[in-house]
């Protein structure tokens, strides 16, 4: 079985082409800095960056919605593939083909942790959230009112 789960942040913009031909296919290429549990390595090192790429409708997905320093979970397979350089040197590769990818936090947790702008009026923050780890209290009664059961 060959299945990848992954959650971290983005190192930079996703970089999206489009194949050629009657129907053209997008094709995203992203890397994940990937936290490691426990100590860090001999060379200090305390994340993986993983590169990743997701075709057609999650491609186009990456290319309209994911930024540098977003938070993102991705499920998908390992890769791993070969070609020759321009100096005649073989080259070996390794990337993950995303299957699902989906945000990891919220948009102002996202805006907080990597440092963007906001989007709000004023430069005000947004409103804190209310205790009971973002879950909204629902008043007594509503039952009714719902068209759904």
């Amino acid at each position: 079985m060959n299945k990848v789960i992954l959650m971290g942040r983005l190192t930079r913009d996703p970089e999206v082409r489009y194949s050629q031909g009657e129907s053209p296919l997008a094709i995203a290429r992203y890397s994940l800095a990937v936290d490691r549990r426990g100590r860090s390595s001999q060379d200090g090192q305390t994340a993986d960056f993983i590169n990743c790429v997701a075709f057609g409708r999650a491609g186009e997905f990456a290319e309209k919605y994911f930024r540098k320093g977003i938070k993102i979970a991705i499920t998908g397979r390992i890769q791993t593939g070969s070609y020759t350089n321009k100096d005649g040197v073989k080259v070996y590769t390794t990337e993950v083909v995303v299957e699902d990818q989906e945000f990891a936090e919220s948009k102002a947790s996202s805006e907080q942790n990597s440092g963007f702008g906001g989007g709000y009026a004023n430069n005000a923050a947004p409103a804190p959230m209310p205790a009971g780890e973002g879950f909204m209290n629902i008043p007594d009664g509503i039952d009714e009112e719902l068209p759904f059961n």
